[in-house]
């Protein structure tokens, strides 16, 4: 599939995705962001590292910003969580650091699969 094709079909299903699935999307796309992150800096390419890591800086901010934090009890928390998480991001892409990165990882890896469960729920429910 050629660039332009796979771009309209990505834009396409944004535009189609529920909230819950979208959600997800986003996850998924921050520990690819993450996991290539990880790679470039393991292989010492910093644009390819710096790239990433901006990306998956971007996706945590957005995250942050479509928080409803008087929709539940831990939103709160979680509003902390992903402050937390984008301050880590932009240490490891600062210092280069392989370690904080993986460190990233290790949180978004969970909470992505905690909204996978959360979203087929609400398809169940």
């Amino acid at each position: 599939m050629n660039a332009t094709a796979r771009n309209a079909y990505m834009g396409q299903m944004v535009a189609t995705a529920s909230p819950a699935r979208l959600l997800v999307m986003l996850f998924d796309r921050l520990v690819l962001d993450i996991n290539r992150g990880i790679e470039a800096q393991e292989a010492g390419d910093r644009e390819a590292a710096n790239t990433n890591l901006i990306h998956a800086q971007e996706i945590v901010l957005e995250l942050r910003s479509s928080l409803k934090l008087d929709a539940w009890e831990g939103a709160e928390r979680l509003a902390s969580l992903y402050a937390w998480l984008h301050s880590e991001l932009v240490r490891a892409n600062i210092s280069k650091d392989v370690e904080l990165t993986r460190g990233c990882l290790k949180i978004a890896e969970p909470l992505a699969e905690a909204w996978r469960e959360a979203a087929q729920l609400s398809l169940a429910g």
